[in-house]
């Protein structure tokens, strides 16, 4: 919903759980709603940079700062994410950079200069992490975006395809032998 200029209430949900997250998103512009087990999330798409160094919990978890990596791409000014858990996983960036994306890495710590909009370009998820951050960009872009190495995708994401079709987005999963 943030990448997209959306409006969606997430059900089942623990908020609590989500704080460092929600934080950021409500730093980057992003309506954040919370209930007992919903989080709504609007977005007109007008984000904000932020800054994001990945933390154990309950600071800002390193599984997130790949999707937030491709929502940063189109941020407003310039955004930094330090990952301070694991080394070598900004990999996935020169995938972004295939769609347009504007950021260069030194060493733990990728800097992204927010651009107008991501151009589709055919692009590969080289770990599950990696393979949401290509969803998201993919969703974001202009035009239509192939993503290869889906079996990454699909073996932490069931059903990810028929989820994004309920919500509106044209979304089509082709397995090739």
């Amino acid at each position: 919903a943030a990448a997209t200029g959306g409006d969606v209430v997430i059900t089942g949900a623990i908020p609590t759980h989500m704080e460092a997250l929600s934080a950021k998103l409500l730093e980057m512009g992003v309506y954040v709603g919370e209930d007992d087990d919903r989080i709504h999330i609007r977005s007109d798409g007008n984000l904000r940079a932020v800054n994001i160094k990945t933390q154990v919990y309950p600071g800002f978890p390193t599984d997130l700062q790949q999707p937030m990596a491709a929502l940063l791409c189109t941020a407003n000014g310039s955004s930094t994410i330090t990952e301070t858990i694991f080394e070598n996983r900004f990999r996935y960036l020169e995938e972004l950079k295939r769609m347009g994306a504007d950021i260069r890495v030194f060493g733990r710590t990728a800097v992204v200069d927010g651009i107008d909009r991501l151009i589709a370009a055919p692009v590969t998820a080289t770990d599950l992490r990696a393979g949401a951050s290509m969803i998201v960009a993919g969703l974001m872009a202009e035009g239509i975006t192939d993503i290869y190495g889906v079996n990454y995708i699909l073996r932490g994401y069931d059903g990810i395809d028929r989820k994004l079709r309920s919500l509106g987005a044209k979304v089509e999963m082709v397995l090739r032998g």
